[in-house]
C-alpha cells in the first residue's frame, strides 16, 4: 500500500470513527431527553389551552402568543389553567424541536368547560381538565440541548418543580383523596394518578374484559402479610379490597383488628 493510499485509508477510518462517534451522542441524548421529559409532571403558569396542532414555544427567547393560545381555548376548551398539574405523556423529538404532548393530547383527559360568552372561557371540572400538545422549538438545533435545559426554557410556562406541582395539585383535591394520599391508601373514586401519588406503582398489573368494560387490577404487597388489590375503570378506581396472604399462598378476609 503506498503512501498515499495509507493517508486515505487513516483519513477514511477517521471519518468513520468521527461518524460513529456522533451517532452515539446523538442516540444519547435522544435517551437521555426522553427518560428526563417522559412522564414527568409539572404545573401550569398561564393558560394552556386543548390543542390538536402543537402550540408554538420558543426556548431561545421565552416567545409564546398567549393570545393566540387562548383564541385557541375559546374553541377547544382548556388543556389547564395557571396551577393546574399536567403530565407529559410522549416525547417526540424532531431535529428543531422537541415536541410534548400532555395529558396524552386534546382527545385525552377531559373536564366540563363552556365559553362564557365574553372571548372566555370558564372550566367547572377538575385540575387540568384536558390535554395538548407543545412544540419547544431550537432554530439552531438540538446540540448540547438537555432534559434539564428543556425545563428551564418551558419555566414561564410549565414549571418541573415536582414538590411545587404536587403541592398546588393536591392541595386541589377533595377533602377525602387529600386524606387518603397522606394516609398512603387507595379509595374509590380516585384517578390512576391519584393512585400512583398514595401508594406508588404496583407489585402487579393485569387487564381483564368484563361484560364490555375492560378493568385492570392493581396489587400492592406480598405474601406474608397484607395485599391490597385495586380495581380501575378506565381512569378511576371503582373497587379496593385488602387481604391477609399467609406464606403458602392462600389469602384470608383481612382482620377486623390485624
Amino acid at each position: 500500500m503506498g503512501r498515499h493510499q495509507v493517508r486515505l485509508w487513516v483519513l477514511l477510518m477517521t471519518a468513520l470513527a468521527v461518524q460513529a462517534q456522533t451517532k452515539k451522542q446523538i442516540e444519547d441524548q435522544r435517551i437521555e431527553l426522553l427518560r428526563g421529559l417522559e412522564s414527568e409532571f409539572a404545573t401550569a403558569q398561564t393558560y394552556i389551552p386543548r390543542s390538536t396542532r402543537p402550540l408554538e414555544f420558543e426556548a431561545a427567547t421565552g416567545y409564546w402568543n398567549k393570545e393566540g393560545w387562548q383564541q385557541i381555548g375559546d374553541q377547544m376548551g382548556p388543556a389547564a389553567r395557571d396551577g393546574d398539574m399536567v403530565q407529559v405523556t410522549k416525547v417526540t423529538i424532531d431535529k428543531d424541536a422537541i415536541v410534548l404532548e400532555l395529558n396524552h393530547g386534546a382527545n385525552g383527559q377531559r373536564g366540563r368547560w363552556y365559553s362564557n360568552g365574553a372571548g372566555g372561557v370558564t372550566d367547572t371540572g377538575a385540575p387540568a381538565p384536558g390535554g395538548s400538545v407543545i412544540a419547544v422549538h431550537y432554530p439552531s438545533g438540538l446540540a448540547g440541548v438537555t432534559s434539564e435545559k428543556v425545563k428551564d426554557a418551558l419555566a414561564p410556562v410549565l414549571s418541573f418543580d415536582s414538590r411545587t406541582a404536587t403541592g398546588n395539585y393536591v392541595d386541589k383535591l377533595p377533602p377525602e383523596v387529600k386524606a387518603a394520599i397522606a394516609d398512603k391508601k387507595p379509595i374509590v373514586g380516585m384517578t390512576r394518578d391519584q393512585l400512583l401519588l398514595a401508594m406508588g406503582s404496583p407489585v402487579r398489573k393485569s387487564r381483564e374484559n368484563v361484560n364490555g368494560d375492560d378493568l385492570e387490577y392493581w396489587v400492592y404487597g406480598n405474601p406474608p402479610g397484607k395485599v391490597t388489590f385495586v380495581t380501575l375503570k378506565g381512569q378511576k378506581v371503582v373497587k379496593v379490597m385488602d387481604a391477609y396472604a399467609n406464606p403458602g399462598g392462600s389469602v384470608a378476609d383481612t382482620p377486623l383488628n390485624p
